[in-house]
């Protein structure tokens, strides 16, 4: 299925009724686009189709992802593959200690011709950002990242620039080294609609990449499949996928159940709730669906619940994690049934 046909269904969509929900033979469009996506991004990460799934999950969610891994597993390359696929501008931005806000954002110069100043943009200015090693920045230069993320604008001496659409801000860490970094806040956590971590390829996968070691994973070029108007058009669709009253129901529970939780001192807000519901429409819609059911919910539970979750100290002493906190809770926490969501 053509990328037109989906634009043409969107405009549609949009042009008959706001309220109007998707239909079958849209989500099934949307979910062959979907599926051409993440092969294109496949030839690079080899046998992470899941972690590439949830990486466009979150893009079409109009949302920002924080990948967490160890070195070496491919999180750049994985940011890199994703900004390829989408025919739009990309920029990648090396956090380090010194580097500072107005190198994100943009700086005002003084034009001695025109006697102003001029504002020269910074690489936020693009459809998507790879932040790379963002928690070795400081403070103030992750904070400069909090307006735009949230706003998708900058503003300076008092005057906004908004960035382009779509945009997104795929950002990595290293967890195991602290030395030299300095941790996300969590009004920071908040913004990135999730948190994924890539692991360690499975043996066959590791055999492939072996295979292929004469070729370094920045030659391989991933081919661009969508435009970036394009994907607005397919997040503006995603959002009219239909959510039945017993799965927000189910949200709300799962919600309060966080906040609820011992081991839990700052639980989900309701910024996560919403985060829950658009991405669950995005995976339905993937999934070829028009609706969602409660397995959606289920398997973005944690990657866009867990990072959002301040657990009690004596908590974390023993061992305990956000994620496993996240599966006790889905344990507990019963979905509505079949019959409640005809």
């Amino acid at each position: 299925m053509s990328t037109n046909a989906i634009s043409t269904a969107a405009t549609s969509t949009n042009e008959r009724d706001p309220a109007m929900t998707m239909t079958p033979e849209q989500a099934t469009q949307f979910a062959e686009v979907f599926d051409r996506m993440v092969r294109g991004v496949e030839q690079v990460l080899l046998g992470k189709s899941h972690v590439i799934r949830l990486s466009f999950t979150a893009l079409l969610s109009e949302g920002h992802l924080l990948l967490e891994d160890v070195p070496g597993t491919g999180k750049t390359s994985l940011a890199r593959a994703i900004a390829q696929s989408v025919r739009g501008t990309s920029n990648r931005v090396q956090f380090t200690p010194d580097l500072l806000p107005s190198d994100i954002t943009g700086v005002s110069i003084y034009d001695q011709r025109s006697g102003s100043f001029d504002f020269h943009r910074g690489p936020v200015f693009a459809n998507i950002v790879l932040a790379d090693e963002i928690n070795r920045a400081s403070p103030k230069t992750q904070a400069a990242l909090l307006e735009v993320m949230e706003e998708g604008q900058v503003t300076a001496d008092g005057v906004t620039h908004p960035v382009a659409a779509p945009f997104m801000v795929i950002a990595t860490q290293n967890p195991i080294e602290q030395a030299g970094t300095y941790r996300l806040p969590e009004a920071q956590l908040d913004r990135f609609i999730m948190k994924s971590s890539i692991g360690y390829p499975d043996h066959a996968s590791t055999i492939r990449i072996l295979e292929g070691s004469d070729k370094r994973a920045h030659d391989v070029v991933v081919p661009p499949v969508l435009s970036a108007a394009t994907v607005v058009e397919l997040a503006a669709l995603a959002r009219t996928v239909h959510v039945d009253a017993t799965i927000n129901d189910y949200v709300a529970r799962l919600v309060d159940a966080t906040r609820n939780a011992t081991e839990v001192r700052l639980g989900a807000s309701v910024r996560a709730a919403l985060a829950l519901i658009r991405t669950a429409k995005t995976l339905a819609a993937a999934n070829g669906r028009h609706y969602v059911i409660p397995d959606d919910v289920k398997e973005l539970a944690e990657p866009v619940l867990a990072h959002r979750l301040l657990l009690d100290p004596e908590a974390e002493f023993d061992g305990v994690t956000p994620s496993s906190v996240i599966a006790q809770i889905l344990i507990e926490t019963p979905p509505p049934g079949d019959r409640q969501l005809v």
